[in-house]
């Protein structure tokens, strides 16, 4: 069986009963890094000394066969530096595999950064989607968002501290400055934020640069509650193509937003320029 373990993201005192006794009689641990694993067993006081293999986004379709042909005969826990298992980290062609040779897997539940920063955004919380890291190649990353700007469902991203200002500019630029956002920076930590406000704000307040692990919570698209007539369609691709998205990508995004037509906003907007 393979057990997926959920560790802390920051604060020791969330490792669960049920994660420490499943490390304390462990026979196998796959993780992403061995080192890490190591210095939370000892954290948490567990003095067994299980065999350890490294499963990490390297190596982790290579290993996958491996690691699922010792789940059938022993457990094998699987563990990632922070969080759950196969949600932004190594696990899922590992889950994938031992599905297909019909290898039990269960989850011990846990600590996720995603369901934490969404609980506390203070953002709808009934439907919403998981985005991961946003591309680091900017153009890349401005057509993504753009694909992202009539999404109703409230959206979490991660991101690094050093790059946080240019995404959250990027944002801005597809979604509009006044739409609603929440940067969590260093959640469960001593130092833990929660900063709400628009993404213009808070594009302006990260352009100095940030520190930490961070989330993002997006608010959705209210669609075309917001836009009654192609005059505004036209102008909201007006705005995002100042704020530097080209027109075309623009015209899109405000299509997919309002249901209006993708060529009637294009050419409107060349028309107004």
């Amino acid at each position: 069986m393979i057990v997926l373990a959920a560790t802390p993201i920051g604060n020791l005192g969330d490792a669960s009963r049920r994660l420490v006794e499943t490390l304390s009689n462990a026979s196998v641990i796959a993780a992403e890094d061995t080192r890490t694993a190591v210095h939370l067993m000892r954290a948490l006081g567990i003095e067994n000394r299980p065999r350890l293999i490294a499963l990490h986004e390297h190596n982790e379709r290579e290993r996958a066969a491996d690691v699922v042909a010792l789940a059938q005969d022993d457990d094998v826990v699987v563990l990632t530096d922070a969080g759950m298992p196969a949600i932004s980290d190594p696990g899922f062609p590992l889950v994938a595999a031992a599905a297909e040779a019909g290898v039990t897997v269960t989850a011990i539940p846990g600590p996720s950064a995603v369901l934490t920063a969404l609980a506390v955004s203070g953002l709808p919380t009934d439907r919403f989607t998981f985005e991961g890291f946003p591309t680091r190649k900017q153009g890349e990353r401005r057509r993504s968002f753009e694909a992202l700007a009539g999404e109703r469902r409230t959206m979490v991203f991660f991101e690094s501290p050093h790059r946080l200002g240019d995404t959250l500019a990027d944002m801005a630029a597809a979604f509009g400055d006044d739409r609603r956002a929440v940067v969590c920076r260093e959640l469960t930590k001593l130092h833990e934020e929660v900063r709400r406000d628009t993404l213009g704000e808070l594009a302006a307040w990260a352009a100095d640069g940030s520190r930490g692990e961070i989330c993002v919570v997006v608010e959705g698209s209210s669609g075309s509650d917001d836009v009654t007539s192609l005059d505004d369609g036209v102008r909201l691709v007006l705005e995002r193509v100042a704020a530097g998205s080209r027109m075309k990508e623009a015209a899109a995004a405000v299509a997919d937003a309002t249901g209006l037509s993708k060529r009637d906003l294009y050419e409107g907007a060349l028309a107004a320029k």
